[in-house]
């Protein structure tokens, strides 16, 4: 109704949702267009086409109610009205509130929204409403619409402070799993790096007590060759095994072999083909054989039928033969550092 529409558009109402509300409602009226605003407020406005429209309560040419049509006499029935008499209805009434209503549509409305079900057919014709009666409806529709916004606003409050506290823990959890799994990498670096210091130390000094060994074995080696140049007895060390006057030829056989008589031997055994290097404590008279089974043992990389072994200071190369041969007699002791390849 076009009176109805300029008090919902008067009222503020989008002109859209007007027009779906009164066509959705079949015109029933200003209070079910207005709660079809209100409920649908948060949905997109629908092409109009799409919009089913409620069939409003006939009525005819006098202004009283045709309660001939079978379809209105079922309304009627449904809303626990009486048969139609030989009076005239001009509207239709609560029996429990004493409310009035121009039509069938307005009074299932009614009904729907109260819980109301006892009606009766009325003489009495409902009034249209005053300038004054217009003006308190409308001001009770905006005190009612403002109520149902109001409501809904404090809803969606307690809505959004609790989706902001799921957030925030949410965000916590995260924080907190983060720093976690820094703080295990700290560590993990850590670890690594006081490992990968011991294991660099652990090598320095073998490598250290290897070139002293060396110094040591050149400076006996050059000891006995001079001794031999000068035809003076020669004299080793404490400790050294060996006769107390060997002859020139056990000399000679004696300078190819590194000093003093030691029970073990340390190695550093370093891959030709890279990584860090493996270190062994043998006792001196293991054959070289018992390196390779102790590296086999280390990585699958190395097969002890084909691994070869060779020193760089000083330069050598081992063969099979000397497989067979002690850590003592190859001239090891007290320590070495072997390049093994697999």
């Amino acid at each position: 109704m076009a009176g109805d529409k300029e008090t919902l558009l008067g009222m503020g109402f989008d002109p859209a949702r007007v027009e779906w509300a009164l066509k959705a409602t079949g015109n029933r009226g200003l209070q079910p267009a207005m709660d079809h605003i209100l409920e649908n407020e948060s949905k997109p406005v629908p092409s109009m086409d799409a919009v089913s429209e409620s069939a409003p309560a006939a009525s005819n040419s006098s202004g009283a109610m045709d309660v001939d049509d079978d379809e209105d006499m079922e309304a009627l029935q449904h809303l626990g009205v009486a048969g139609a008499g030989a009076v005239e209805a001009k509207s239709i009434k609560c029996s429990q509130c004493g409310k009035i209503f121009k039509n069938t549509a307005l009074a299932n409305y009614h009904a729907e929204k109260s819980g109301h079900d006892q009606f009766e057919e009325s003489t009495e014709e409902v009034k249209p409403l005053t300038e004054e009666e217009k003006k308190q409806r409308l001001e009770e529709l905006r005190e009612k619409m403002a109520e149902k916004r109001a409501k809904k606003a404090a809803e969606d409050a307690i809505e959004a402070k609790a989706n902001e506290h799921i957030r925030r823990k949410q965000g916590k959890d995260t924080h907190k799993i983060k720093e976690e799994l820094q703080a295990k990498e700290v560590i993990k670096e850590a670890e690594q790096k006081r490992r990968d210091k011991v294991e660099d130390a652990k090598a320095r000094a073998a490598v250290k007590a290897q070139i002293e060994a060396d110094k040591k074995a050149r400076a006996e080696k050059a000891a006995r060759e001079k001794a031999l140049r000068e035809g003076r007895e020669i004299t080793d060390a404490p400790g050294t095994a060996g006769p107390a006057n060997p002859g020139p030829a056990a000399a000679a056989v004696s300078s190819g072999v590194a000093g003093k008589d030691y029970a073990e031997t340390r190695l550093q055994i370093r891959m030709s083909t890279g990584g860090q290097p493996y270190t062994a404590t043998l006792p001196s008279d293991s054959p070289l054989m018992a390196v390779a089974e102790y590296l086999a043992g280390q990585t699958l990389n190395v097969d002890i039928d084909t691994v070869s072994f060779a020193q760089h200071f000083p330069r050598k190369t081992f063969s099979r033969s000397d497989f067979s041969k002690s850590l003592r007699e190859l001239g090891l002791t007290p320590s070495a550092v072997l390049i093994a390849t697999p």
